[in-house]
């Protein structure tokens, strides 16, 4: 696909999809859309350990660039307790369950409409 023929929610799709595939726990989405300007979703994922986080966020940005969006920014991979992916209109923090209930960004930046992402358990 073309990044002429992209639709906004594709960047969206491929992230969710791309987590689910690499087992990524509890995936929640949150829409962002007029509410914040620093992106149109905010997806928050867990992995089992440091490293299934790291892994997560390496495969998740090369296949965000493979797929014509550009170079996603990564911050917090050596320790992977919580790392982002900036990948424009679609931000992912995965991190390890103990750091992610620490944190609560669901709860902090709950709206009406979060959802949980379609086969994440």
């Amino acid at each position: 696909m073309t990044a002429a023929k992209m639709k906004p929610t594709d960047l969206h799709d491929l992230v969710l999809k791309q987590l689910d595939d690499d087992q990524a726990q509890e995936i929640v989405s949150i829409p962002l859309d007029g509410k914040s300007s620093i992106a149109d979703h905010m997806v928050i994922a867990s992995g089992r350990s440091t490293r299934q986080v790291a892994s997560i966020a390496q495969k998740l940005a090369e296949e965000v660039k493979k797929a014509g969006f550009g170079p996603a920014r990564i911050e917090g991979l050596p320790q992977a307790d919580w790392v982002l992916i900036d990948a424009g209109d679609v931000v992912v923090h995965l991190f390890r369950p103990e750091v992610r209930s620490f944190y609560n960004l669901e709860r902090m930046w709950s709206f009406e409409g979060a959802e949980k992402a379609a086969g994440s358990a």
